[in-house]
């Protein structure tokens, strides 16, 4: 399948932006303003036009690990303290244990994404102190330049306000950064951003525009990558959006592998399959925008609440709707709320409106949330799923010769 990774990342980076700023409270668009202080500095140590490429896309994915972080430490733990996440700690260097999960799981995560050059031990190590008291313990002289690069930029843009800050406090951060040289920030990396960042291109960066800017900076390129290499980019994903609720623990990954199941079904070509596996992964991209408090209550939500739930597919549409060449997965994600007789979101199309994909996204979709297992709940077998499904068709909100089809396929397969 042809894709245009770091364009792919661009348009994510919005929906990963949301999760930081639930998470640690950081103005919206972290994750964008990190990779615009690292190129810089990037540029300033004359990294190659691939290199740049590839950095751009750890520094966007340098808190990938963020979702994990909460379900294992926030949901699972007995502590409740875990729950207080301290940017001051982060600032001034301490080894958190947040610090220490996500940087080793989001390396983890990252040496699956196809990345052309070598980013070995960037997000491992983008939380290591240049004197050793980091979240693993390395010191400046243990940890690749570009690990120190993004530690450095990560920090600045934590601690201070890029897109309203006046001159006089943007020297002052200047000479903060100075002051940390050796301790927490590399030398070599305060010398970068010394040379390369200066209050001018902060004021141009943000009169551009962040994304515009990134797009012009790094010229992206289009790749042809595997199917397996697909399904490791959008499984990234998948599980970022799987972990930021309890509730949906594996809906995403279970939702992609029964698209590709019922895709070799209806006889698609592969690279139709692969389309439609990666329309099923992250056809709930757009629930991390949705805050947990949501998420996850327990409770019938408000209308209020509930209209803000139903965000979640405009989101999913807003957010792959970036990515360039990929209009047909945008549809078949984006429209899984859809119902036959106009009932349903975001849109309230109806079945004229609805291509075969569409319809049965929408029936992969309730099929998986119906027989999965839940924290309020113990997933439904295969013929109670069905019934249900079929009194939908019933109403005219799903198509019937889907459902009768996913009952002749699914029922010999054991749900995810």
């Amino acid at each position: 399948m042809k894709l245009d990774l770091t364009d792919m990342l661009y348009a994510l980076s919005f929906a990963l932006d949301e999760v930081e700023t639930e998470l640690l409270g950081i103005d919206t668009g972290h994750g964008k303003r990190v990779t615009c202080l690292a190129l810089l500095m990037g540029e300033e140590a004359g990294f190659r036009e691939e290199e740049m490429r590839d950095f751009a896309g750890c520094c966007i994915l340098h808190d990938n690990a963020l979702t994990e972080f909460i379900h294992e430490e926030l949901i699972n733990s007995e502590m409740p303290q875990a729950l207080s996440v301290q940017v001051s700690d982060i600032i001034d260097g301490q080894g958190t244990k947040m610090n220490h999960y996500h940087c080793v799981i989001g390396e983890q995560n990252i040496r699956l994404m196809p990345f052309r050059t070598d980013v070995k031990n960037i997000i491992l190590y983008h939380h290591e102190n240049a004197d050793g008291s980091g979240a693993l313990g390395m010191t400046a002289s243990e940890t690749p330049l570009k690990a120190q690069i993004l530690h450095l930029a990560d920090i600045v843009d934590m601690k201070s306000r890029l897109g309203t800050m006046t001159k006089a406090e943007f020297e002052e951060l200047r000479r903060w950064v100075q002051s940390k040289a050796g301790t927490l920030f590399s030398k070599e990396a305060v010398e970068l951003f010394l040379k390369a960042v200066d209050y001018d291109k902060v004021v141009f960066v943000r009169n551009k525009g962040v994304l515009p800017y990134l797009r012009e900076k790094v010229k992206t390129t289009v790749c042809d990558y595997t199917d397996e290499e697909i399904r490791n980019i959008v499984g990234l994903f998948a599980k970022i959006v799987d972990y930021k609720s309890e509730f949906t623990q594996t809906h995403s990954t279970g939702v992609a592998e029964k698209s590709e199941i019922m895709a070799k079904y209806y006889g698609y070509d592969a690279e139709k399959a692969i389309r439609y596996y990666f329309a099923g992964a992250l056809h709930d991209i757009g629930k991390l925008v949705v805050v947990n408090d949501i998420l996850e209550k327990p409770g019938k939500l408000t209308e209020n609440e509930f209209a803000e739930m139903k965000n979640h597919a405009a989101a999913t549409h807003y957010i792959l709707g970036q990515i360039k060449e990929i209009s047909d997965i945008v549809k078949w994600a984006g429209n899984h709320h859809e119902k036959l007789n106009g009932n349903g979101y975001p849109q309230g199309l109806t079945a004229d409106e609805l291509s075969f994909e569409e319809r049965l996204m929408a029936c992969i979709d309730i099929y998986q949330a119906l027989t999965e297992k839940r924290p309020y709940k113990d997933g439904m077998s295969h013929e109670k799923s069905i019934s249900i499904m079929m009194e939908m068709a019933q109403r005219n909100e799903l198509d019937e010769r889907i459902v009768r089809d996913m009952d002749r396929v699914m029922g010999d397969q054991v749900p995810v």
